[in-house]
C-alpha cells in the first residue's frame, strides 16, 4: 500500500523523536507515522538508515532525513506558523541547542542511568549536568521562554531532554532552586501540541498494516 506521503520512524519516548514530531505537528503537515519498537527495528528502516536510529523520516522522492533537528527545520522550512525558526535568534539558538545535544546530553545520560557508568555516583553527573540547568533557569528568570518572550526553536527541541532530566528524580526537580525552569516545563507538558504528538500507537510492523497519519 503506498501513502504518496513522507514517512516518519518514531519511538514515543525519544526526546529526539518528540522534538521532530513537535515541529511536524505544529508545521501541520501530513505524514504517515510508523512507531518503531527499538529492540525490534523493522528492516525498512535499516534499509534507509543503517545507523537504526531515531527519528528518519523518508520523504516522497525517497530521499532520507536522519537527524531530528534537520526534520525539525525542514517540517518549519514548509510552515512555520509560530516563527520558531527565528533569523533574529539564530546565534543563540544554535548554541543553546548544540549545548544541549552535547555536553548536558552526555551528564544527563550518566545520570539517568548512573549504574551503568559507576566511576561517578549519580549525584555527580547531576552537578555537571546542573551547568546547562543553571543557564535556562537564568534565561528564564529575565523571559518567558529561553531566548525570549516568544517560544523559539530551542525551547522544542530542549524541551524533551529536560523533561527526562526532571524525571530521573522528579521529587528532587519539583523542590529545587529551578523555579522557573519548573513553570517552563510543565507550561509545555501541559499543553495541547505535546498532549498531541504523545498519542499512544501501535508497533508499526508491515505496510499491509492500517496507516497511521500525524498530525
Amino acid at each position: 500500500m503506498s501513502t504518496h506521503l513522507p514517512i516518519l520512524y518514531s519511538f514515543r519516548r525519544c526526546p529526539y523523536a518528540m522534538r521532530a514530531r513537535l515541529a511536524i505537528s505544529v508545521s501541520t503537515i501530513q505524514l504517515e507515522l510508523r512507531e518503531v519498537v527499538l529492540r525490534n527495528k523493522p528492516q525498512q528502516l535499516l534499509d534507509i538508515s543503517p545507523k537504526g536510529t531515531v527519528p528518519v523520516l523518508q520523504l516522497t522522492d525517497k530521499s532520507v532525513i536522519d537527524e531530528s533537528l534537520d526534520i525539525m527545520n525542514w517540517a518549519l522550512s514548509i510552515n512555520d506558523p509560530f516563527n520558531w525558526l527565528n533569523q533574529n535568534l539564530d546565534s543563540d539558538l544554535k548554541q543553546l541547542i548544540e549545548w544541549n545535544d552535547g555536553e548536558f546530553k552526555y551528564y544527563l545520560d550518566r545520570y539517568k542511568y548512573a549504574d551503568r557508568y559507576p566511576k561517578n555516583n549519580e549525584q555527580f553527573y547531576r552537578q555537571k549536568a546542573e551547568t546547562f540547568i543553571i543557564e535556562l533557569e537564568q534565561r528564564l528568570s529575565q523571559h518567558s521562554f529561553l531566548c525570549g518572550e516568544t517560544c523559539c526553536l530551542a525551547d522544542m527541541a530542549i524541551f524533551p531532554f529536560i523533561r527526562q532530566f526532571a524525571n530521573v528524580d522528579n521529587i528532587w526537580f519539583q523542590a529545587s532552586k529551578y523555579q522557573q525552569l519548573n513553570q517552563w516545563l510543565n507550561k509545555h507538558l501541559e499543553s495541547d501540541l505535546f498532549g498531541s504528538i504523545m498519542e499512544k500507537y501501535p508497533a508499526w510492523q508491515t505496510e499491509d498494516e492500517q496507516l497511521i497519519f500525524m498530525p
